[in-house]
């Protein structure tokens, strides 16, 4: 064997578990069906914020561990894609988050006369917002730095990449719910509309965790990010026409300009989500090899990325 451990998924919770794992001074590589830019990481609007994530104290712990590194990475935000921005979560009070709020420097409670749109209750904040295709480029860098490699493979059975390395960590997101196979995994589909940016330079959310429908824009370099929708069980790949007009709607109930934006593109992405919540966990394979489960992160991969990293590598190394 050439490797110490083999990641499948090359998404974003795969690249950086790969790249804790190396710079632990491991031999890694990673197995990705396929590549980072048709990933649902690659799709995903990514502000920092822990959404329909559970076990919800355990979550909270792992989304201020990857706060911290998010902070890190916004000083070169050209290279990393992470920077820091201001905006505001309409409809959220500070009562109904978890003890993570207080984590939060500078999260504050708005004025009913100062929340955007047709919204009484908010929360500003200046937080992390990341652009992914140039985050999952950069994370693949640093894991190449590191020694580290990613191969475009699918796996079938486990006892493929268990030729390989004596260690393999699932990171495959919703392709869990066959492999493993896991019944609970289930996706969330999320819908967004990409518009040229009329001038916005704060993100908003209204994103009821209940909700099909939620109501968000960020700005992202060369684009306004508009959404979206939380659909529980559907998978239909293929964007919706009508449901791109209401999310433009209801952006633009906010955000006026926003109505009269030329739209450039279309994104569907399927969040992994699971019953029970992100699953971290290891079990023996046959032969003597380690497998470790690393999926489950519903709509906050992004979030918890490196708190679950070291986490899932501290069950490798021991």
């Amino acid at each position: 064997m050439d490797s110490d451990v083999i990641v499948v998924g090359g998404g974003v919770v795969g690249l950086t578990t790969a790249v804790t794992l190396a710079e632990r001074g491991l031999r890694v590589r990673v197995w990705s069906r396929d590549p980072a830019e048709a990933t649902t990481s690659a799709v995903a609007g990514a502000l920092w914020w822990p959404y329909r994530i559970e076990p919800a104290e355990e979550a909270g712990g792992w989304a201020l561990e990857s706060l911290r590194v998010y902070g890190e990475l916004a000083a070169a935000p050209e290279e990393t894609g992470v920077r820091w921005v201001p905006g505001v979560h309409a409809d959220t009070v500070l009562e109904g988050l978890g003890a993570w709020a207080a984590g939060v420097e500078g999260l504050r409670r708005l004025p009913p006369g100062e929340v955007p749109g047709p919204y009484t209750t908010g929360l500003a904040a200046r937080l992390p917002l990341i652009d992914m295709p140039v985050h999952l480029a950069w994370l693949r860098g640093r894991l190449e730095a590191a020694g580290g490699s990613v191969e475009r493979r699918a796996v079938r059975r486990w006892e493929e990449p268990a030729a390989a390395a004596p260690v393999v960590v699932n990171c495959t997101g919703l392709a869990a719910r066959e492999l493993v196979p896991d019944a609970g995994v289930r996706p969330v589909r999320g819908q967004l509309v990409l518009v040229e940016n009329p001038g916005i330079e704060e993100w908003f959310t209204a994103a009821d965790a209940g909700s099909a429908e939620t109501t968000y824009f960020f700005p992202q370099p060369g684009r306004l990010v508009l959404g979206g929708t939380a659909e529980e069980g559907a998978e239909a790949p293929a964007p919706d026409p009508v449901v791109a007009a209401a999310i433009v709607a209801r952006c633009a109930r906010v955000r006026p300009e926003i109505a009269g934006a030329r739209v450039l593109g279309h994104r569907v992405g399927l969040r992994p989500s699971r019953a029970g919540g992100v699953r971290i966990a290891s079990e023996p394979l046959p032969g003597g090899g380690l497998l470790v489960h690393h999926y489950g992160h519903g709509g906050a991969g992004v979030t918890v990325a490196w708190g679950c990293a070291r986490r899932a590598a501290e069950l490798v190394t021991g």
